[in-house]
């Protein structure tokens, strides 16, 4: 596209950071933002918490609906994922926090005490401790020379024997393999009985889930996610840093290469805006997206330059920053910019969000490193128009310069176990599409949105969920996937087959529907979202979308198979992570012939208006044998075969 750069409008005042230093337009002409900006961050998230601690520094207790593991787990929580956040802070001032030094010694005193009223909740088998252990062991290890070195003998002894917990104990079979290793290698690094061979068999079993090009699923099935970034990759760097000398060289050369390849891709997955790709579980845990992209810096493990690494890591912090993040009382909240309750799991609690704190990591980097001290670089976003195929996850990537938004189509992910596990639906693994500027549906359940799904409806109009995906694979600019939607009473369900085809902004939904003849049909453009009004419909035959104040627009054109019946826009209040008000065009087909029958659908999103004025310039011609030809507004071709 050779339409000139208008990304996304964002505030750019910060009335809930007072403290923030100038901006640099020297050397950070981009964002303005430089390690100071890291670190008045770092300082305002770590002074909120005072008013929360315990009396003894242990546990924080922070306002909000509880997790799954009740107030005393997630008191542990705000200690460890806050601990990272100090460590990172203290050891890359060289240890000049003699505040935050005290604070965490004495917290780490009294959580440890086993008769104190400040003490922590025992490690046990696949107990959320587990997870908090992992960021205490990272911590400690960073900051060693300043805190553990100085501990009384006895409270290391403590320290070590609640570590301990973890060997020999069950733990899940997902990236949690990886805090055993974490903790049990900084046992192994001060002396304390440790299990080398559990420690060896958790980086094994990241090699089970490898799926080549730098990704790695959550444990079996397709489970591709921001866990590819901020732990199955995170995770192996930090124990290789703990383990020292003690580490087989042999996988810490593959874990590096393996993150130089995946940074390869990652660092698409950030708008012009700063804001990642709104995809997959715990996106409450923010700007730790950008953790990979330090991470790749401190091991020597990336392709990217340091200025395009600083470039990057600073725009997804100011995009939050910009919208609100911390909040006025400096705190992380559980949402996506406001405090937003469907973007998290039953393991979340009050300070689940302060996972966050890995995005910091770069302040291990000394304040003279190149990625703190080059000129920032444009993300790939901003340089040109990207189609990039990611065959390992099911994925294909589409971004435009004209307006700065990632768009990733989704063939491949749904975070099910292998079968026979229970087929179901998640609005964040489940949707056809996922992008830098907007969020899925996310009524209250069991509803779920229509956006970017298609679905057979029953007769009481519920609409049939994606479910499992089966990928076709990923070559070129399409990508193509079925899944089974079952009707009451239909057995094994109906196959639907979908090829998505991108050029630019555009894509091109090319589906083959199996259903019984007269059943309805519906399919759902992206949902739009803003907080200060409605997104304004438009309809038309065949035609439907929905536009936000700003000029972000998604519109849907049914281009064959669907009738000529009028495009509808459905609002929707409150079920949106990206704003309180949302929308989203849908298309009907109101009876199916019965069969297998053809529907074709142009879905687009995009805040250029060159491309509205377009929208409905895509045209398609279907063969006898059911092959697809396309023809984009520009003249681009792309056929699709029977």
């Amino acid at each position: 596209m050779s339409a000139p750069h208008v990304s996304l409008p964002g505030p750019t005042h910060f009335p809930h950071l007072p403290q923030l230093p100038p901006p640099d337009q020297l050397t950070s002409p981009l964002t303005g933002w430089t390690r100071a900006h890291w670190e008045a961050i770092a300082d305002r998230l770590l002074d909120a918490l005072l008013p929360y601690a315990s009396p003894g520094l242990a546990q924080y207790r922070l306002p909000g609906p509880p997790s799954h593991s009740g107030p005393w787990s997630d008191g542990l929580e705000g200690f460890a994922r806050s601990f990272l956040l100090a460590a990172f802070r203290i050891a890359g001032s060289g240890g000049q926090q003699p505040g935050l030094i005290d604070r965490y010694a004495a917290g780490l005193a009294a959580g440890t005490d086993p008769r104190g009223p400040d003490r922590w909740p025992p490690i046990t088998d696949r107990g959320q401790p587990m997870v908090e252990a992992a960021s205490l062991a990272i911590a400690l290890h960073e900051t060693r020379p300043w805190i553990w070195d100085r501990l009384d003998d006895r409270v290391r002894q403590r320290i070590a024997d609640w570590l301990g917990g973890f060997v020999g104990a069950v733990v899940n079979d997902s990236n949690w393999r990886l805090f055993q290793v974490i903790a049990e290698e900084f046992l192994a690094s001060v002396g304390a009985p440790h299990s080398r061979r559990e420690i060896e068999d958790g980086l094994a079993r990241l090699e089970d889930w490898y799926r080549g090009d730098g990704w790695y699923t959550d444990g079996d099935g397709r489970k591709f996610d921001y866990y590819n970034a901020w732990a199955l990759h995170l995770y192996p760097v930090l124990w290789a840093r703990i383990a020292g000398p003690r580490a087989d060289p042999g996988p810490v050369a593959a874990h590096r290469a393996r993150l130089r390849r995946f940074l390869h891709d990652h660092q698409h997955f950030f708008g012009a805006d700063g804001g990642p790709v709104h995809q997959g579980r715990s996106l409450t845990y923010r700007f730790a997206t950008t953790a990979p992209l330090w991470a790749g810096a401190l091991a020597d493990a990336t392709p990217l330059p340091p200025g395009r690494t600083r470039r990057l890591a600073s725009g997804a912090l100011k995009h939050f920053a910009e919208r609100g993040v911390p909040d006025e009382q400096g705190l992380l909240t559980l949402g996506w910019y406001g405090p937003f309750l469907p973007v998290t799991q039953r393991y979340s609690g009050p300070a689940s969000p302060y996972w966050a704190s890995k995005a910091f990591l770069g302040l291990l980097l000394p304040a003279d490193h190149p990625v703190w001290t080059a000129p920032e670089e444009p993300g790939p976003v901003e340089s040109a128009d990207v189609r990039l195929a990611l065959p390992a996850p099911g994925w294909l990537l589409h971004s435009t310069a004209a307006d700065g938004i990632v768009r990733l189509v989704n063939h491949g992910s749904d975070r099910l176990p292998p079968p026979p596990a229970q087929a179901q639906d998640s609005p964040h693994y489940a949707r056809f599409a996922y992008s830098s500027a907007t969020a899925p549906e996310t009524p209250p359940a069991p509803h779920t949105g229509p956006d970017n799904h298609i679905a057979l409806l029953a007769p009481d109009g519920t609409p049939t969920p994606r479910g499992r995906i089966h990928p076709l694979g990923i070559e070129g600019a399409r990508a193509a996937s079925w899944h089974r939607a079952l009707l009451p009473g239909s057995g094994e369900g109906h196959r639907i087959e979908t090829v998505s085809v991108v050029h630019g902004p555009w894509e091109v939904r090319v589906h083959r529907v199996d259903a019984p003849a007269g059943t309805p049909v519906r399919e759902g453009g992206w949902a739009v979202a803003d907080d200060t009004a409605p997104p304004t419909p438009r309809t038309g035959p065949g035609l439907a979308l929905a536009r936000r104040t700003d000029g972000l627009t998604s519109a849907l054109v049914g281009l064959h198979g669907w009738s000529d019946d009028e495009g509808t826009v459905v609002a929707a209040v409150g079920g949106n992570a990206y704003g309180h008000h949302s929308a989203t065009p849908l298309l009907t087909l109101p009876s199916h012939p019965g069969g297998t029958h053809l529907l074709v659908t142009l879905v687009v999103l995009s805040a250029d208006p060159a491309v509205h004025a377009q929208v409905e310039g895509t045209r398609v011609r279907s063969g006898g044998d059911g092959g697809v030809e396309i023809r984009f507004p520009d003249g681009t071709r792309e056929s699709v075969a029977p």
